[in-house]
């Protein structure tokens, strides 16, 4: 429960079997009017799954309540502040990895260093509002990073909201041939997402 109403996490954890031995905690959420189960989201799942990680996927209030759109982003980040503390509070002492897709990467990047996150996971960043193409959301990803935390972006080729460019991230992954969807090379997407995560909790 959060001020901002009740929130669901599905928890997944690997090898080791216990959610305690876990070597990072990866907390992921949806896009606006997305679910947690989106391809891009499983295969970041997955890719720390095979790393040992234990891995939160959040539906957040908005959500639960079964709106579309998120809403006032303050209050939206305050409650994603609230969500990841409480799922930290389940294995003590994790480097907290958090990301999600397209609006759930932009609430990701925004509270990095709210919750002391190691590293940044954001897919499909929305770089640009729609039908604003002089408008860039840069400064959301570059909050992450002055924060503390490491920044991967995994967009589409033709995504039409645009790519972060290489001085934008730490790392930026173009998937040939998607769009924002990012609804297919999942392999692709989780071999990115764990050769990047390999590097920021070794």
């Amino acid at each position: 429960m959060t001020d901002g109403g009740l929130a669901r996490a599905e928890l997944d954890h690997g090898d080791p079997a216990e959610p305690g031995q876990a070597r990072f905690l990866l907390v992921l959420t949806h896009g606006a009017g997305g679910s947690p189960g989106s391809p891009d989201l499983l295969a970041a799942r997955d890719a720390a799954l095979g790393l040992g990680g234990l891995v939160a996927r959040v539906t957040q209030p908005y959500r639960v309540r079964g709106a579309r759109a998120p809403g006032s982003a303050v209050r939206q980040d305050a409650a994603w502040v609230e969500i990841v503390s409480a799922l930290a509070g389940l294995a003590p002492g994790l480097p907290i990895i958090q990301g999600g897709r397209s609006n759930g990467a932009r609430v990701a990047c925004r509270t990095a260093a709210a919750v002391g996150a190691r590293a940044v996971v954001a897919l499909a960043f929305p770089l640009r509002p729609p039908g604003r193409p002089g408008q860039s959301r840069a400064d959301e990803l570059q909050a992450a990073r002055a924060g503390g935390a490491a920044v991967l972006v995994v967009n589409g080729e033709r995504d039409p909201f645009g790519i972060p460019g290489a001085d934008e991230a730490d790392r930026v992954v173009i998937v040939p041939g998607e769009t924002h969807s990012l609804k297919g090379h999942r392999a692709v997407i989780a071999g990115a997402v764990a050769e990047w995560l390999a590097t920021v909790v070794r």
